[in-house]
């Protein structure tokens, strides 16, 4: 693995795919036949991609039964607790409706009110991920989401993984659906007979599945769209190479476009893990997918301060920061731009993928500059609450009036004056 030294101007690699032009118009082509044919669409769909042939698309209560019988009992104890850790992590953000009065009695506020639906995509494929299932269904049921659908392809045999659907129920999913894909999304955004239409969808997915959420954005809302995983790790003399190495595998075996940099003070340590990470990719199952990865979008990066590793921290805004330095915590004041920050040695980041709470839906290809984790925030809307006293009207309507005609629009000018008639 190559170790270069920090510079300015530092290049840092994305991997932003908007797909190509053949992808795009696959994608359209599946949405609109979705909007017009409904059902019927979904099932040529499933039977064309997933290998599956399908008479209903529901998940059924027998086969949620079934897959509590094909979990060991202390599997399904850890995901109750991981639900239990997210929901008590996802409440503490919850939002209430507030009211102030000021001194003429005019009162103004902000009323929270919770989406009445979202649709939940869930991947499938190579892997199945119950952890997508609590980490994009707990905020929405904190939030006081009334209906939420969760949607996700089914193997060739028609069903769902049992991981997957047990953590949907143990999240209180009622509506759960076999289907996948950009036909997923669509019938998520448009309804068909089966599935009714939510008003926003989260979730990860494919490329295809990626380029459906921004067809129907505007539609209906989306959380984000997300690209592959990234990790750095921000570390100095006191970090363990094993571990560092380890850590950055743990991202990189996800996708072959993923992301694993390290940033560090010490140049030892640089080395140690160039070498670590060689030797565990002998091992590692997934190698085929990590190599790729590091090679082509990893890199390690020897800064001559840590205040010049933290700039070049803040300029990848990374999805995921790990700091192992010596004094973790004091540092992390200075980091602007990422999506979870993950302090000390024992914060792996797998601790914040499956189990201690935090959402693991984070923002990607350095948009952590400008946007956050997935939150109950994403599942509830505010209005605003506007009660003007006659006081404050009295006081303030003829500057009103005179701000609307500097905008050209008499009407609005009227409204005002038609009061004082």
């Amino acid at each position: 693995m190559k170790i270069e030294q920090v510079t300015t101007g530092l290049s840092i690699k994305r991997s932003v795919d908007a797909g190509t032009d053949e992808q795009q118009r696959i994608v359209r082509d599946i949405v609109q036949d979705v909007r017009h044919n409904g059902d019927r669409a979904l099932f040529a769909y499933t039977e064309k991609f997933d290998g599956a042939k399908l008479y209903s698309l529901k998940v059924t209560q027998e086969e949620i039964n079934e897959a509590y019988e094909a979990l060991d009992d202390q599997m399904i104890k850890i995901i109750r607790e991981a639900a239990q850790n997210i929901a008590d992590f996802h409440a503490k953000q919850k939002r209430e409706t507030w009211l102030y009065t000021n001194a003429d009695g005019s009162v103004f506020g902000q009323k929270m009110t919770p989406l009445d639906s979202a649709g939940v995509y869930v991947p499938g494929g190579t892997a199945a991920y119950p952890s997508s299932v609590l980490m994009n269904v707990m905020p929405a049921k904190t939030a006081g989401v009334e209906r939420i659908v969760m949607v996700s392809p089914p193997g060739k045999d028609g069903r769902l993984p049992a991981g997957v659907l047990v953590a949907a129920d143990i999240a209180g999913v009622k509506d759960i659906f076999k289907v996948g894909g950009a036909q997923a999304v669509a019938a998520l955004a448009y309804g068909t007979e089966s599935i009714k239409a939510v008003d926003k969808i989260t979730g990860p997915g494919n490329i295809f599945v990626a380029l459906a959420k921004r067809d129907v954005f505007g539609d209906v809302d989306i959380d984000m769209i997300a690209g592959p995983s990234e990790i750095a790790v921000l570390a100095d003399e006191t970090a363990s190479a094993k571990e560092v190495a380890a850590d950055m595998l743990s991202q990189a075996e996800h996708d072959t476009r993923a992301s694993a940099v390290l940033v560090t003070t010490s140049e030892s340590l640089a080395q140690g893990v160039a070498d670590e990470i060689e030797k565990q990719l002998a091992t590692l199952p997934r190698a085929d997918i990590a190599r790729p990865s590091i090679e082509q979008h990893g890199a390690i990066y020897i800064a001559s301060s840590m205040k010049e590793a933290i700039q070049t921290i803040n300029e990848i805004a990374p999805e995921h920061l790990e700091v192992i330095t010596e004094n973790a915590l004091d540092y992390v004041k200075d980091i602007k731009h990422a999506g979870a920050i993950f302090v000390g040695r024992f914060s792996s980041e797998p601790v914040g993928d499956y189990f201690a709470g935090p959402n693991h839906v984070l923002p990607t290809n350095g948009t952590a500059r400008f946007s956050s984790p997935l939150s109950v925030d994403d599942f509830m809307k505010k209005s605003s609450i506007i009660m003007y006293s006659k006081e404050s009207f009295d006081k303030h309507g003829a500057k009103i009036a005179a701000f609307a005609r500097l905008e050209g629009l008499e009407g609005h000018a009227r409204a005002i004056e038609a009061r004082n008639e």
